[in-house]
């Protein structure tokens, strides 16, 4: 009896083994799901822009402008697609209107960017400027990421030696603070000036960065394509397509970003705003795209579930609508999006083409900033185990 007892129970441990060994398997396995790829942590870019909006860099200020699309959409290239997050720092001298005015790293690029739109030259006069207060801000004035696995990288760009006749902290002292925060600061010397190179070469080499010089106004490829205008309109219509939920507080700092996406669409070139839309519809671009507590790629992703939100948390558009119909919307802009994204990435392709065989017809652009921006990028970031290709996009 007890043999056959015994017989009984190994039958039923081996048979519950069979049944239950493979889904205890498939708990222990991580399956790379959408929502799991969305949240996995990517390798982090910090990369902030000291700029000297003084009266002579009136051609660089402009150059940042049309360019720091095609600098994020670069940085964000790496076969990793590291998250990206920019500050700027724009600087001048005691007794201007102002010494420093710093925007704080984020990955809002787009309010970033909305600042930026407002930098004018102005000011100066005796030839040194503040670069110390500025580097002293961009090192110990912005929110740096605390995650290791961080490039963090300070482009200081001006065309003017320091003053080291102010009594303030200088750069010697600055860089040995940022090389303890793991920063590393590269500086670009707009035009020629002598008595610009020793400092700026200095600067660099005690961060371990790079120093480069290019032309006044910045040196950057700056070519119109017949694609940027379509490009342009099709990004317009892809920013229509994003719903912000959550609190009042939460919906409200998103109107900002829709503000700022706004100020950009009636403010830029269309070569622009085609930078713009080819950084957003790249895996590094998504966060700028989307910004926080967006509903069509949440419920996508599996983050919410439409019927389970609060009216008072849902978009103005669908709290007028019965539970179907806010369905069948999301449902509706969800493949709208797709769309626009998939038209952008094509006309991107055939835009960017077209540029390459400008460049090519040019002699290649080797002393461009756009190359040399790449070519400090790719080694500095490749120390991150970030891993560049493709050259710069332009």
């Amino acid at each position: 009896m007890k043999t056959k007892l015994l017989g009984i129970a190994l039958f039923g441990l081996t048979l519950a083994a069979v049944v239950y060994y493979p889904q205890l398997m498939a708990k222990n396995t991580q399956i790379d799901t959408p929502i799991q790829q969305h949240i996995t942590a990517r390798p982090k870019i910090d990369v902030v822009f000291v700029l000297d909006t003084t009266g002579s860099m009136s051609g660089l200020i402009q150059t940042a402008k049309e360019k720091i699309w095609s600098i994020a959409t670069t940085m964000a290239s790496a076969q990793q697609a590291p998250e990206i997050r920019i500050g700027l720092v724009a600087y001048r001298d005691r007794g201007d209107s102002y010494v420093t005015k710093m925007v704080d790293l984020s990955a809002d690029l787009d309010s970033v960017y909305a600042t930026l739109m407002d930098f004018e030259a102005g000011g100066g006069g005796d030839t040194p400027e503040s670069v110390n207060k500025a580097l002293y801000d961009a090192v110990h004035n912005m929110a740096w990421s605390q995650e290791e696995q961080t490039y963090q990288v300070i482009f200081l760009v001006g065309d003017a030696p320091p003053h080291m006749d102010y009594n303030e902290v200088r750069y010697p002292e600055i860089v040995a603070s940022a090389l303890e925060k793991g920063i590393v600061v590269n500086t670009i010397q707009c035009g020629d000036m002598p008595i610009t190179v020793a400092p700026w070469t200095q600067i660099a080499s005690l961060s371990h960065g790079v120093f480069f010089q290019v032309e006044q106004a910045g040196g950057a490829v700056a070519f119109d394509t017949p694609f940027d205008e379509e490009i342009a309109e099709l990004s317009a219509r892809l920013d229509d397509t994003r719903l912000y939920y959550g609190t009042a507080k939460e919906k409200e700092k998103m109107q900002g970003k829709v503000a700022a996406t706004d100020k950009m669409h009636a403010g830029l070139s269309f070569a622009s705003r085609a930078r713009r839309a080819e950084f957003n519809v790249s895996v590094g671009g998504r966060t700028n795209f989307l910004g926080d507590n967006e509903l069509i790629a949440a419920v996508a992703d599996g983050i919410v579930d439409l019927n389970e939100l609060d009216e008072d948390m849902l978009p103005e558009t669908l709290k007028a609508m019965a539970p179907a119909e806010q369905k069948a919307y999301v449902t509706e802009l969800s493949e709208k999006r797709e769309e626009l994204q998939r038209q952008i990435r094509d006309l991107s392709a055939d835009r960017s083409g077209y540029i390459a065989k400008k460049v090519d017809a040019a002699g290649g652009m080797e002393n461009s900033l756009d190359q040399k921006l790449y070519d400090a990028v790719k080694e500095q970031a490749g120390e991150m185990g970030l891993e560049y290709e493709d050259g710069p996009a332009y």
